[in-house]
């Protein structure tokens, strides 16, 4: 073989130059990713029409601490669904009152229109308790999540089922208010 073969020989290709474009490309993005900061997380949201339960996969900011990232996931769920088809778990006034993490449970305080349906046939347990899976699913961390509204703690007994802790005894039980 001569030099000129040897030189250039592997580019020569077409499929090889492609393959070397998107290798050369992806380097960057790979980078990009990584440096980025970026965190997937789920959020299940039901359709409109069936009232199935989908899941939209969002790419979120990583934040410096436990708290922040689950004060971002709350309130990224309130703001609702990105598709068209799908609705809100909650209404649009619901508001984040507060969060607190320790100890492995986070402590949501959700403002009082998280009681009320967002459409005809729903109810604020459904809502809740994706809330409640959500964060569980998404945070290995997090051993229990309490749900109050208006600081009143939300069908608390009804929660432990979806629990792998047991339940305490508590003063409300299954009491919703």
């Amino acid at each position: 073989m001569n030099k000129t073969t040897r030189r250039g020989g592997f580019f020569k290709g077409k499929q090889c130059r492609r393959f070397m474009y998107l290798f050369l490309l992806g380097i960057p993005a790979l980078f990009d990713y990584w440096s980025g900061g970026v965190v997937r997380r789920t959020f299940v949201f039901y359709a409109r029409d069936t009232g199935k339960a989908g899941v939209e996969e969002r790419l979120l900011p990583s934040m410096p601490s436990r708290e922040l990232t689950l004060r971002q996931y709350v309130e990224e769920t309130l703001l609702g669904p990105v598709s068209p088809d799908a609705e809100p778990l909650f209404l649009q006034e619901t508001s984040l009152r507060s969060l607190f993490f320790q100890d492995g449970t986070v402590y949501v305080d959700l403002s009082l229109s998280a009681a009320l349906p967002c459409s005809p046939g729903t109810d604020a347990f459904r809502s809740l308790s994706a809330l409640y899976k959500g964060i569980r699913r998404n945070f290995g961390f997090v051993r229990d999540v309490r749900l109050f509204i208006e600081g009143r703690e939300a069908y608390y007994e009804s929660f432990r089922g979806l629990s792998s802790f047991p339940a305490e005894s508590r003063i409300f039980g299954d009491i919703f208010f």
